[in-house]
Order: structure tokens, then sequence, then C-alpha cells
């Protein structure tokens, strides 16, 4: 039986109309942000946003992030304080996330937030987000287009590989820029590492003494809330008993079909190598060294090995420095069996 395909259409205004009559009529697209691509919904419309995890095959203890189009629209949303209000000033639009307080009167539909009272939000940068978010008149939930747990795609051939026809439309704005989804910030702890890194917000989130805050530091990345000093954070727990506080946090997660060997300076018989600077591997996410072209051919990469005819990958280390953090979380979580 031959898959069925999705419609695959070229950014632009005609494109952009068709895929917002969609959205308002309670339907999904998937659309380029500046990250991944994501599989956007009416975050209002229960219904929408309940095809969203149908398509991927997505726990629904699993929350989502939805994208609006300024700070005003999130301000309806959500509920900020002073830090997530400097986080927004310095970020937005870009690729950085804020899990915040959900307001009683958001109109989002609970199963965006999978019950819990806070949400995660963020104004992308990306044109074709931005323009079907205007052109459909509704907040955008959009997790990133691919099946649960699968990688995540960085064009739009990537989600119809693994979406099929699970996704009617694709809007194809070419390859992403970042090549990885969004930092995610709940209060002073980074709850995913992403493109916007734990040194460019502590730039941002600094206080006089006195007033019993810190700024975000590496140990953030574990779970650490440097406001009052309190021990890690750890997931709230669900009624499944799997406990998730922000997308992107499932222990195994962004992975491809075969089994991934982290930190490898050379290959085995069976492995395809994925290198990196001074191991050149059968292809190289930098052979320079630059993690952030490691960071936006990192998912492309995996796609490839996971296509290739090796029945293994293996991949080179890679420093846990800016960015390198986001690319060794997001490898830890591809490898985990």
């Amino acid at each position: 039986m031959t898959r069925p395909h999705p419609r695959i259409l070229p950014y632009g205004t005609a494109a952009i109309a068709e895929a917002a009559a969609l959205i308002r009529d309670g339907g999904i697209v998937a659309v380029p942000t500046e990250t991944v691509y994501g599989l956007a919904a009416d975050a209002t419309n229960a219904e929408a946003v309940a095809r969203i995890y149908a398509a991927k095959g997505r726990p629904s203890f699993n929350p989502l992030i939805v994208h609006v189009a300024d700070l005003a629209a999130a301000d309806r949303i959500a509920v900020f304080d002073a830090d997530a209000r400097a986080l927004a000033a310095a970020f937005w639009p870009g690729p950085l996330t804020l899990v915040l307080p959900v307001r009683g009167d958001s109109g989002i539909a609970s199963l965006v937030t999978a019950g819990l009272d806070t949400i995660a939000i963020r104004v992308p940068r990306h044109r074709a987000m931005q323009g079907l978010i205007a052109a459909s008149g509704r907040p955008l939930a959009a997790p990133s287009a691919n099946a649960s747990g699968g990688i995540s795609p960085t064009c739009a051939a990537h989600v119809a590989g693994s979406l099929g026809g699970n996704v009617p439309l694709i809007l194809d704005d070419g390859a992403t820029e970042a090549g990885l989804e969004s930092t995610i910030v709940a209060g002073r702890t980074v709850l995913r590492p992403g493109p916007v890194t734990a040194e460019a917000l502590l730039t941002h989130l600094q206080h006089p003494p006195g007033e019993g805050r810190g700024p975000i530091g590496t140990s953030d990345v574990t779970g650490h809330d440097l406001r009052h000093d309190r021990p890690p954070i750890g997931p709230r727990p669900s009624p499944g008993g799997i406990g998730v506080t922000a997308p992107g946090q499932l222990e195994s997660h962004y992975a491809p079909s075969k089994p991934l060997r982290l930190n490898a300076t050379e290959a085995k018989s069976d492995e395809w190598l994925i290198g990196f600077g001074d191991v050149e591997g059968d292809i190289t996410l930098s052979a320079s060294g630059d993690l952030v072209e490691a960071a936006t051919r990192l998912f492309d990469l995996l796609h490839a090995a996971d296509a290739n005819d090796h029945p293994r990958i293996a991949i080179a280390p890679i420093p846990s420095k800016g960015i390198g953090e986001a690319i060794n979380d997001r490898l830890r979580r591809a490898a985990h069996r």
C-alpha cells in the first residue's frame, strides 16, 4: 500500500492564505520556524490540538509550545514577572521559550498545557510562522513536525518523510536557520538548552545585591533554581507516572531508528560515523570545529545516517560549551534506549 504524501507548497502569499484557512478550520499545517519545522494548529481549539497529538503519536502528558506574534499577545496568555520581561525584551522574536503561569482567561485549550498551570510560549522570528500567525489570527501550538520521539525536521522533506499523509500541507521555506529547538527557561532554570545559551541569558538577568536573586549559571542546566537557592527542580508528576513540565524533556527523544554511539573517535565496522573537528568520519558536522555550524547540521546528518545502509550510527565528541551544551543534550536523548 502506497503511503499518502502531503502537499508541499513553496512559501508565498497564496500558500500562507491556504495554510491559514486550514488552521481556522481546525486543521494542522507544517511550517518552518527559525529553529526546526513545526506542526501548527489553533491553540484555542482542543480538537485541532488533538490532531497534532494524533499526527505525531505524541503522549498527551507532553505539553506544547504556543507561538504568538509579539509580547503583547503573549501577555494576554501568560503572567510575566520582571525576569521574563527582561528575557522577552532581549531575545524575542527568536528561539527562546518561556514557561510562565497561564492566565485563567487565556482561551488556550487545556490539552496544550497537558493540564499544567503553566504555559510554554514564544515569539518566533521566521517569516513563515509569523505570516501564518497573522493570517490565521490565532495563537499557534506547534511542536516539531515529526513523529514523536524521532529526529526533528530541518527541511520540508524531513517532515514529509516522517509524517507522510498525517500532515495535509507543508509550507516549504527552505532549511531552517538554527537547526535546534528553542531554549526553554522557567524562572531562572534552563529546562532545555538551545540556541540562546546560558551565557547569553546571564547578561540580561543581573540584579543588584540584596534582591535574593542570582544570574543563570551553568548549574541551571541540571535544574537548579538560583532565585531561592532551592534544590534541583524535578519533573512534575503526571497521572501516568511520567513527569514533564515543558516540551523536549522526555528521556528518549530526537532519536534515529538505529542505535547511536556517542563520543566516538573512530567507526566500528558496522557504524556510519558523523565527525566533528579533527574526527573526520563518513560525513562531518563541522570540519573546522564550528559549534554553530554543527548545530545547524545536526538533525540533517542524523536523518542521513538513519537512511544509510549501516545498521549503527556513531558520532564524534562535541565540546559542551556555548551551543555545544544544547547539541549534547539532543544527542544524549537521541542515544537513550
